[in-house]
């Protein structure tokens, strides 16, 4: 008896132990929240772009563009249903070429850090595309909707990307279910206020990528999407060095 009460009170100790081990250890995040804060901005950035200057057109944003298309066709002035469609149409391909990276299920963190990263080099050919002074850039319908495609691609894909890590709250380009939880999860609706850090975090920074990338169309479109395109591919490489020294899942 009294050895399985020693054997039992040993296996408790080591449960305890291990259990102790695994509650100090640090978990590793799919996507640091940061990385995703910072594309959010980006989200802003592109879809000022859009809005203001290649004819209210939104390739971030697809409820956004697809309302604005349903305008179009009602023939609502200053909105155009082949910018709009072209934006859709380009979003959805880039989702399914992110889709693809992602069923690499292998090695699709690697992919996933690609993906970022292609995403910057197609904001890169967005923003060479419209280099030029002024509002004027991309008054030329070709170079317009090469823009819009090559921004719709990059946002298409990253969405799919995200949408794998599955981060909560972390979309990076949807904010609706952000708001609506930061709401009915409050206090004042009877909850706990659960990621409200996080929630209000990802609000902000859509509204400062809004914001500054309106105000950087004042000296030509190419300048945001050219910043765009430098905190993309910091995000990639960031993440890419997080996954490489294990602290990214």
């Amino acid at each position: 008896m009294e050895r399985i009460s020693g054997d039992l009170v040993g296996d408790l100790a080591s449960l305890d132990k291990i259990t102790a081990e695994r509650m100090s250890a640090v978990v590793p995040a799919k996507a640091p929240v940061g990385i995703l804060l910072a594309m959010t901005v980006v989200t802003g950035i592109v879809d000022a772009v859009g809005f203001l200057a290649l004819g209210r057109v939104f390739t971030a944003n697809m409820t956004g563009n697809v309302v604005m298309l349903g305008f179009a066709f009602a023939g609502a002035p200053g909105l155009s249903i082949s910018r709009s469609a072209v934006a859709l149409l380009a979003f959805l391909s880039g989702a399914v070429l992110g889709g693809r990276m992602a069923t690499e299920e292998s090695n699709w963190h690697r992919w996933a850090d690609r993906a970022f990263m292609l995403e910057a080099l197609l904001l890169g050919v967005a923003a060479a595309t419209a280099a030029g002074p002024g509002s004027s850039a991309v008054s030329n319908p070709l170079r317009l909707h090469a823009v819009i495609v090559s921004t719709g691609v990059a946002m298409g894909l990253r969405n799919a990307i995200v949408r794998k890590l599955a981060v909560p709250d972390m979309t990076t380009t949807v904010l609706t279910l952000t708001i609506t939880g930061l709401a009915a999860d409050s206090s004042l609706a009877g909850g706990e206020n659960p990621r409200w850090q996080r929630r209000g975090a990802a609000i902000l920074a859509m509204i400062f990528g809004a914001f500054a990338g309106a105000r950087m169309l004042v000296y030509s479109i190419s300048l945001p999407l050219a910043v765009a395109c430098g905190i993309a591919a910091t995000c990639a490489v960031t993440r890419g060095h997080l996954f490489s020294k294990g602290r990214v899942s």
